[in-house]
């Protein structure tokens, strides 16, 4: 830093604050600074400067698994909110939902180099009373009903499912199957249960539950045995690669989508408008999820963990610490009305 001072012909104090970023340095300062720092090849160091403050920017990730697209998407969304803000991000997979798996992931923790921890896991993993957070690490958790001891921030998964729902009653069907995702799932939980009760709401027969993995595959191995019901003429499906699976089988056994079936997915993949038909379906905006994950830990750690009530970012914080992310109903043409009126 010296060096990079004396060949820029400006004091320590001043290199100092250009290389961390601070306001209130000319701009031709700044960038003879810059000038001395590349002919120098000068770097800061970022364990000397972890020390100085007191903070490592850097923002750890614990997940399961990378294979499921709302992970992806969230934690993309995730890293891209994290560089805005100057963070880096280190990821913690979980191979195996086992307690002891989360619980070296956590332990890991206290090896590395993060301020704070964004979890994007189920909740019964969570709650166990042997899940031990490192001092001083903040924590906020994504997609998760763990909000009486942890900062959530997750889709709204009810509103979502029950949008999807009333749209194809309204539309005149008598009552609408469900193609669920796995029973350990958070996400599905919730879908399954808003479905449920909307059908009971509206006083219409609840049909059999149908599960998948998240998977086409498995939208097409539970779609074939969904075409064999010949009173479906409705399908809300808890993702949108499951409904993909669900159209190939429909196609295959003559099922007509809209005009004998109608079908509604969740989460508005981008690929969603180039189904055959284009997918009515449910949005997620994952980004904005990403976006208050960030913002929650960010907040935990300049507060000192206090957390902070009422709204937060624009969005209504439910009861337990939890924020909710509207969804909303894209019409595209896979839905329509009953072949024939409902009785």
């Amino acid at each position: 830093m010296g060096d990079v001072a004396r060949l820029a012909g400006v004091s320590s104090q001043t290199v100092s604050r250009v290389s961390n970023g601070f306001a209130g340095v000319n701009e031709d300062t700044r960038r003879q600074v810059l000038t001395a720092m590349r002919e120098l090849g000068y770097r800061p160091n970022s364990a000397a400067r972890a020390l100085r403050r007191g903070e490592f920017r850097t923002l750890g990730v614990i997940t399961f698994s990378l294979s499921t697209l709302g992970n992806i998407r969230t934690l993309d969304a995730i890293a891209t909110s994290a560089a805005r803000e100057g963070y880096a991000v280190t990821l913690l997979p979980v191979a195996v939902p086992t307690q002891d798996e989360v619980n070296g992931a956590f332990s890991r923790l206290g090896e590395l180099a993060v301020d704070a921890v964004i979890v994007i896991m189920e909740v019964h993993l969570l709650d166990a009373a042997t899940v031990s957070v490192p001092p001083g690490v903040q924590v906020v958790v994504a997609d998760s009903d763990a909000g009486d001891r942890y900062t959530v921030v997750d889709t709204d998964q009810a509103g979502g499912a029950r949008d999807a729902v009333r749209h194809l009653l309204e539309l005149g069907h008598g009552t609408v199957w469900h193609l669920a995702g796995p029973e350990d799932s958070f996400a599905a939980q919730r879908r399954a249960n808003a479905w449920r009760a909307t059908l009971d709401e509206a006083g219409r027969p609840v049909p059999p539950l149908v599960r998948g993995d998240w998977s086409a595959e498995s939208g097409y191995r539970a779609g074939l045995r969904i075409a064999e019901q010949a009173d479906c003429t409705a399908v809300f499906v808890a993702n949108d690669q499951m409904a993909l699976g669900l159209l190939r089988a429909l196609n295959e056994r003559g099922r007509r989508v809209p005009e004998d079936v109608s079908v509604v997915g969740f989460d508005d993949i981008p690929e969603a408008a180039s189904f055959l038909p284009p997918l009515t379906t449910v949005h997620q905006d994952f980004a904005e999820v990403g976006r208050l994950c960030v913002a929650g830990v960010l907040s935990k750690m300049r507060e000192g963990g206090v957390e902070s009530q009422g709204r937060r970012d624009g969005q209504e914080s439910g009861e337990h610490g939890t924020t909710l992310v509207p969804t909303r109903l894209v019409r595209r043409r896979s839905t329509a009305s009953p072949p024939t009126p409902v009785r």
